[in-house]
């Protein structure tokens, strides 16, 4: 029996080997777990995540197909990231890999958590793992953009699903179960009481879509734009829904794209910083050098003098 890993761990290159082997089998089983619990809980359990949606109306409860259809293609860009973890070669594709599956697989296993407690009611502990969920998709995001945007597979794969991601319970998960948990609801039998605290809503789309937006301008972020502009159409879409939410919701659904494309044309048109360029010296500044160069020498020293060469070889 070896006493010892055929593997010499105290090399750079093979600790990283290991951890890229480890991250190549424990995120698709993150995402396994996750999207499993969400099949689970959307078509065994009964009532099943939508119908939950549909027994505890509040003004921030969205469209369940558009974000059904959203959930959807999250899942399949994160099979894009789990097959770019192992034919990667590029070593910054590498370690951006490194740096932003460690939170993606806490983010799908605090997912796969989330599913089975809202699910059952326990609304209290699922708002608290969205809140968790939102904080590991922050460290996520964080380490992506400290790491760059690399290539354009990790771009498609690694950047996009992740802000895709972490747009899912900034703008419905985390906002929905907190009014949920606060009992912030009406029954679903008195839809007139549709507009029951209407303007803790409106605050938090307001809040929300203004940080989205800012973020999105400022990283002329194309990805994040579709995807909060998608969730907000979860928002407003939904009859009856009350002003104070929906009309902040719309709008901001048709600025964000402007204001994106404004700062696209802005940064194309803006005049480019120049450095300064050397020029040669002007002929007044050549005859300065010249009359600086024939100035006599201080007194106690030998002034320069000319030396006919070839009186001085014969």
């Amino acid at each position: 029996m070896m006493d010892s890993s055929p593997l010499d761990t105290s090399l750079p290159a093979v600790r990283e080997y290991v951890a890229l082997v480890r991250l190549q089998v424990l995120t698709p089983l993150s995402l396994l777990l996750a999207l499993a619990s969400f099949l689970v809980c959307a078509f065994v359990l009964r009532p099943s995540l939508a119908d939950l949606v549909h027994l505890y109306p509040s003004v921030l409860a969205p469209n369940k197909r558009v974000v059904g259809v959203y959930l959807a293609l999250l899942f399949v860009a994160q099979i894009g990231l789990c097959v770019l973890l192992v034919v990667a070669r590029d070593p910054h594709t590498k370690h951006l890999l490194r740096a932003t599956a460690p939170p993606l697989i806490a983010a799908n296993i605090l997912a796969a958590l989330w599913a089975p407690a809202f699910a059952l009611q326990s609304f209290v502990p699922a708002a608290a793992l969205q809140g968790t969920l939102l904080v590991a998709l922050v460290f996520a995001l964080g380490a992506g953009w400290v790491s760059g945007p690399g290539s354009w597979p990790a771009r498609l794969f690694v950047h996009a699903p992740i802000r895709a991601f972490f747009f899912a319970p900034l703008y419905i998960g985390f906002p929905y179960c907190l009014f949920v948990a606060l009992g912030w609801t009406w029954s679903p039998g008195e839809p007139q009481h549709f507009r029951n605290h209407a303007y803790a809503g409106a605050a938090v789309v307001l809040g929300v879509n203004i940080l989205a937006l800012v973020v999105i301008v400022w990283r002329h972020d194309l990805v994040g734009c579709v995807c909060a502009s998608w969730l907000c159409a979860a928002l407003w879409s939904v009859d009856p829904k009350a002003a104070e939410v929906w009309i902040p919701a719309a709008v901001f659904t048709a600025l964000r794209p402007l204001a994106l494309l404004a700062a696209w044309l802005w940064r194309r048109i803006r005049p480019r910083r120049r450095q300064p360029i050397a020029l040669p010296p002007d002929d007044a500044e050549a005859a300065r050098a010249q009359q600086h160069a024939r100035a006599p020498a201080p007194e106690g020293e030998r002034p320069a003098r000319e030396v006919d060469v070839d009186a001085l070889w014969g």
